[in-house]
């Protein structure tokens, strides 16, 4: 009963506060939860299932949005789609990273932006476990810029020469920290407890959809432009650009990437294939390794996921 006994206790304090849209922020948990139970995952295929030496995992990239700037970048020859195994990054681990793909994931490096990895991941699975957000997050943006991933990426593959390697970026995956970013208000004093983040603010109404979208959009230019410089400094014959989840932007009723959901702009993703060569044009940054004073409870609040 504790938990009915929250939700309706919280429902009441929503609509108080906002009339026929608390209703609806009421009503949603029990909507998501009547699709958690109803709906089948239906299908997804596992990253260990393709060929590559490197995996960029452009984190909360929808399909159509990467279509939509994919022929600026000369590195970009087409794109496929790609049916991801879940809708939200922790559960993509835990279905992509299992004892089926123990001896691929020994040769895999995996320098990870994302914090869920604390949860999940076992250093001692891999080749080796880079958790880049321990020591390069930023938390006047509130995530993990792109140029530490792709300096870390760059670096683990010159010094340890791993069979497989994946850089798994934040971006374009809210705060859109390539704009003005004004949906979640933030400041340096109140980080980490800062509101509500964008897909609840266009759920809620108090921003619109062309803005969020071209926002996104300009997250998404902000990484690829640096993966042009990971992809002239990294050798690699087999190169794999993807996403673990898409954005769903009003579809089903539904914002952001609430998990176990099989809707097509949660599940259907990106997938590119190329190739790099290092010409040593960049020299990465050394970063410290001690851990920035950020829980990472703090972490995920600034993403949106508490």
């Amino acid at each position: 009963m504790g938990k009915v006994t929250t939700w309706a206790n919280d429902s009441i304090v929503a609509i108080r506060k906002r009339g026929i849209r608390g209703l609806g922020d009421a009503a949603r948990p029990v909507y998501r939860k009547a699709l958690h139970q109803t709906l089948p995952l239906s299908g997804g295929e596992p990253i260990y299932a393709r060929e590559w030496d490197l995996l960029i995992v452009l984190d909360a990239c929808r399909l159509d949005l990467f279509r939509e700037v994919a022929h600026e970048y000369d590195y970009i020859p087409y794109v496929d789609e790609f049916r991801s195994l879940e809708s939200m990054t922790k559960h993509w681990m835990l279905r992509n990273f299992t004892p089926a793909h123990a001896n691929k994931m020994k040769e895999t490096a995996y320098v990870c932006g994302n914090p869920f990895s604390e949860e999940v991941l076992n250093a001692s699975d891999f080749a080796l476990l880079d958790e880049v957000w321990r020591y390069a997050w930023n938390s006047n943006l509130g995530t993990l810029p792109p140029r530490p991933v792709t300096d870390r990426a760059i670096k683990v593959a010159r010094e340890h020469e791993p069979a497989r390697i994946i850089a798994h970026y934040m971006q374009p995956h809210c705060p859109f920290i390539a704009s003005d970013n004004e949906y979640q208000q933030k400041s340096v004093e109140k980080w980490g407890s800062q509101g509500r983040d964008v897909w609840h603010q266009l759920e809620a109404g108090d921003t619109d959809r062309e803005k969020v979208w071209h926002d996104y959009r300009q997250n998404l230019r902000y990484v690829l432009d640096d993966l042009k410089l990971l992809l002239e400094n990294i050798d690699a014959n087999k190169v794999a650009i993807t996403s673990d989840h898409g954005n769903a932007l009003g579809e089903w009723g539904l914002y952001g990437h609430p998990i176990h959901m099989p809707f097509r702009c949660l599940r259907n993703v990106p997938w590119v294939e190329t190739t790099a060569e290092d010409a040593e044009t960049h020299v990465p940054r050394a970063y410290g390794k001690g851990e920035v004073e950020v829980s990472t409870q703090e972490r995920l609040e600034s993403l949106g996921y508490l």
